[in-house]
């Protein structure tokens, strides 16, 4: 009798099609994107799928970046080295447009559109790296308040090519960028900012030049070439341009501390800097940093929402390849009908969140400012909210094999709590919602155009639809911020029942709304009411067409 007969195991996961096995993504793409733009997302989704890009994720998760604050003799370098996979990771994602380049295209043309598809696909390889591939993004709205230094920065940031190293911009063929504003004392609140900046003219940058002191608490990728960072001057808080390398050529002053260590997100670098005397360029107004550095979170918090959306997915795609492949009880997994309950629970969760995500992208496409406004901080609070609970979930489905390394799934549960932290934890987005509404009625009046475009489709969901307009009268309550959360919730569920209802197929949209806004679901996943077992079907089929 032999003892080492392997049987009932489950294949590898490799040499899929990320993207073409995503129907809830490729019908987005078809619908708000640009078809000229299919060939070269195909091929990152081939990419993706490719065992050699899995072990650039794990060699990058495992070998974690190292602080090297001195040279061999004696002088201040505060470098940070990285895995040579994390430069494959960078390399294929700069290359694929996936940092600035939208910004440099047409409005209208699905640029936005298409960097979030790749954005989607891409992050479920390894969302350590993406962190920098996400700000590089985000930077260039907030840039353009300073014309002189958009000029430069501007197509570097947007550029195809990934140049690593320590060397002024202005020699550089692409270049990526990070962000400064929590500190010790402050976190969410960067009005308690203590990082001062005084007026230095003519210092060794072009702009309006500022010598910067102060603690920066959490600093990522702090190999970028170029820094936003928040510091307080005499008129309040600014933000600034703070190159690593100065246009001379020598180094500004950027004391690494430390590196964090951190649950998740261990292939991206993340550090406490300290900034003595270092230049920086003016960008905006002086005083109105906030205002300034906003245009900045509004596209990183859009990145949080894709970010989740592809550690679902990428979390969705492990169970169910999983179940269809183990047996247990006489049966494949998939057949066992209360781990069918499960696996449609998370895939309508996930489909949810991807057709979510890239509307808002498209609003970004065609300068639908309020209705962004508004629905990328509802997306923001509920899609990254959602994310723990369901990878924890699809973690549960595949037992043991999901709780060892090896799988992969247990690097996307350490990085599904992330972006609900990142740019603003839940509360505070909450709470911006609140003041969008209150402040800005033009962002829930762009909801309710969106959302009532689904009216008719349901009872439940038309009662709801009437309730929107009184929202604002909700949010203009002395109480209003002990039910923030709620209110979110709901918005959010009447966005993604709405979209759902107008361009997914019907059992989809019937499922989600039976579950999600009729009661027809427990508190945990895999807890529905039951469903059609053809419905079933057709929406597991639809999870993962692999």
């Amino acid at each position: 009798m032999t003892t080492h007969a392997v049987t009932n195991q489950v294949p590898p996961l490799v040499d899929y099609d990320v993207l073409g096995s995503d129907p809830a993504l490729t019908e987005a793409l078809d619908r708000w994107g640009n078809p000229a733009d299919r060939a070269e997302l195909d091929e990152l989704g081939h990419i993706a799928g490719t065992q050699e890009a899995q072990a650039w994720a794990d060699q990058a998760d495992r070998v974690t970046p190292i602080l090297h604050t001195h040279s061999r003799t004696g002088e201040r370098i505060d470098e940070v080295e990285y895995h040579p996979a994390y430069h494959d990771l960078m390399r294929t994602a700069v290359g694929h447009g996936l940092t600035a380049e939208p910004w440099t295209k047409p409005l209208g043309t699905g640029a936005h559109v298409r960097r979030a598809a790749g954005f989607i696909v891409w992050s479920q390889v390894e969302a350590g790296h993406l962190c920098p591939v996400s700000m590089t993004y985000a930077a260039v709205p907030a840039l353009r308040q300073a014309p002189e230094l958009a000029a430069t920065w501007e197509p570097l940031l947007a550029s195809r090519t990934y140049e690593f190293g320590l060397r002024p911009v202005t020699t550089k063929a692409g270049a990526i960028a990070g962000m400064g504003m929590t500190e010790k004392q402050g976190g969410s609140d960067v009005r308690t900012n203590s990082t001062h900046a005084a007026p230095s003219p003519g210092g060794p940058l072009a702009g309006t030049t500022y010598r910067l002191t102060g603690h920066k608490w959490f600093l990522s990728a702090p190999m970028s070439d170029g820094f936003l960072i928040l510091a307080r001057t005499a008129a309040g808080i600014t933000c600034f341009l703070v190159p690593r390398i100065l246009d001379d050529g020598t180094r500004n002053t950027f004391e690494l501390q430390r590196l964090k260590d951190k649950l998740g997100n261990r292939a991206n670098a993340s550090s406490e800097l300290e900034l003595e005397g270092t230049w920086g360029s003016l960008v905006g107004e002086e005083g109105r940093g906030i205002r300034t550095i906003i245009d900045m979170v509004a596209s990183t918090r859009l990145d949080t929402i894709l970010g989740s959306t592809a550690g679902m997915r990428a979390a969705l795609v492990r169970a169910v390849h999983h179940a269809r492949h183990r047996d247990a009880f006489g049966a494949h997994l998939v057949d066992q009908p209360l781990m069918r309950n499960v696996l449609t629970d998370l895939a309508l969760e996930t489909e949810a969140a991807t057709i979510l995500g890239m509307r808002l992208a498209h609003a970004v496409d065609t300068e639908e400012t309020e209705l962004a406004r508004l629905g990328v901080a509802v997306g923001k609070f509920w899609v990254c909210k959602r994310t723990s609970p369901m990878v924890a979930e699809a973690l549960e489905c595949l037992g043991g094999a999901g709780y060892v390394e090896e799988n992969g799934m247990a690097r996307i549960y350490r990085e599904a709590p992330l972006n609900s932290i990142w740019e603003g934890s839940g509360n505070v987005n909450a709470l911006d919602v609140l003041r969008a509404i209150a402040r800005e009625p033009g962002s829930l009046a762009a909801y309710s155009k969106e959302v009532v475009q689904a009216r008719g489709h349901s009872r439940t969901l038309d009662a709801l639809l009437d309730e929107v307009d009184t929202l604002s009268a909700l949010a203009g309550r002395e109480d209003a911020a002990w039910g923030a959360r709620r209110l979110v919730e709901r918005l959010a569920l009447v966005f993604q029942a709405s979209l759902l209802v107008r361009y997914a197929p019907a059992d989809v949209a019937d499922a989600f709304i039976a579950t999600r806004l009729e009661g027809q679901h427990g508190a945990t996943f895999g807890t529905s009411e039951p469903i059609p077992y053809t419905a079933q079907t057709a929406i597991l089929d639809r999870a993962f067409a692999g």
